[in-house]
């Protein structure tokens, strides 16, 4: 496998990885009285203000304000946390594919440490940017559920990188 067919394949894996992490999100949103369909869910409708906005929308709206040296209006905070969600998870399954695709034979039971990989990161970076408390002061029905959606993250991830490693 090239370097180039590894990122693309994982591009493409990390992207299914994001859709399935969120199914089991929306699924949860909805079981817990939530009353959007998936489409008004996943695509942030909801957030109207950077009050309202989550972690990805943060990250997306430091980074941007930080590079270009300008405000982002109240406007932008669904779609930049659009961007910066599906760019992590995605930016995630590249370099999951750079990883797997140097081995001689990727396995999908590679995913579900990468998964939790990528929950361990997410505990460690957005509390030092102050967008997360520190990891012990969560409840563990808090952390399980966090770490159970990365998990089907990951395990999606591997699982199509490793359907599509031959196309």
């Amino acid at each position: 496998m090239t370097p180039l067919g590894a990122v693309v394949r994982g591009l493409v894996a990390g992207a299914v990885g994001t859709l399935a992490m969120d199914t089991l999100w929306y699924l949860r949103y909805r079981r817990g009285g939530g009353q959007d369909g998936f489409q008004t869910w996943e695509f942030s409708a909801s957030v109207k203000t950077w009050e309202d906005a989550p972690a990805p929308a943060q990250v997306g709206r430091r980074l941007f304000e930080g590079l270009f040296q300008r405000k982002l209006d109240d406007r932008y905070a669904a779609v930049v946390n659009n961007i910066t969600h599906w760019g992590y998870g995605m930016g995630g399954g590249a370099a999951y594919g750079l990883l797997a695709g140097s081995l001689r034979k990727p396995r999908v039971a590679y995913g579900p440490p990468f998964g939790a990989a990528v929950w361990g990161t997410s505990y460690a970076v957005l509390p030092a940017a102050g967008l997360y408390k520190p990891i012990w002061e969560y409840d563990r029905k808090t952390l399980a559920k966090d770490l159970s959606a990365h998990l089907v993250f990951g395990t999606t991830t591997g699982a199509v990188f490793r359907a599509i490693k031959d196309i």
